[in-house]
């Protein structure tokens, strides 16, 4: 299963393979940082979509509006969103600094769920996965599935989302 969604995504993003042979890298260690870069956001804007008016605050590829900001959902051009969610991304990876092959894979998921649900805040503790990371255990696959919920059910499109991002960006 992962295999096949690997080949779907990778014949859905180009921009991701071997510009050389156009044939996707024999293994995930063999990516380039940039490449895993470009995968996480075609992961993104896979199962983000593009948010419309009724998404407010939310526009382009799931980028939150912030109150500086004057960006409107009516006349955003997809390069705009692009370059939001590149943006936003970029700033999801360096919070993530000094998990090495982890910090993508954290990246994407901070992306989603906000960093504070991971890093934890001065009420709310420290995210099981990250005290995992930080003893040196990267036995993470059901604490990182566990980030599958909505108002505290289930959701299986999440699920799948996670199963995704994790098939595609964990390195081991």
């Amino acid at each position: 299963m992962a295999g096949l969604v690997i080949a779907v995504l990778l014949m859905l993003c180009p921009s991701v393979t071997m510009a050389q042979d156009m044939r996707p890298p024999s293994n995930q260690e063999r990516m380039t940082e940039w490449q895993r870069f470009n995968l996480a956001v075609e992961i993104i804007k896979h199962f983000e979509g593009w948010h419309t008016v009724r998404n407010y605050p939310y526009v382009g590829w799931g980028h939150q509006l912030q109150p500086v900001e004057r960006y409107s959902a009516r006349t955003m051009t997809k390069a705009q969103g692009d370059r939001l969610l590149r943006q936003d991304l970029m700033k999801m990876y360096r919070l993530f600094d000094g998990y090495g092959k982890d910090q993508m894979l954290l990246a994407v998921l901070a992306y989603n769920v906000g960093p504070y649900a991971i890093l934890g805040t001065s009420k709310r503790p420290r995210s099981t996965l990250l005290r995992k990371l930080d003893a040196g255990n990267r036995n993470i696959f059901h604490d990182y599935m566990r980030f599958c919920r909505y108002k505290g059910r289930k959701v299986k499109s999440i699920e799948r989302r996670r199963y995704v991002e994790f098939s595609l960006l964990y390195i081991r």
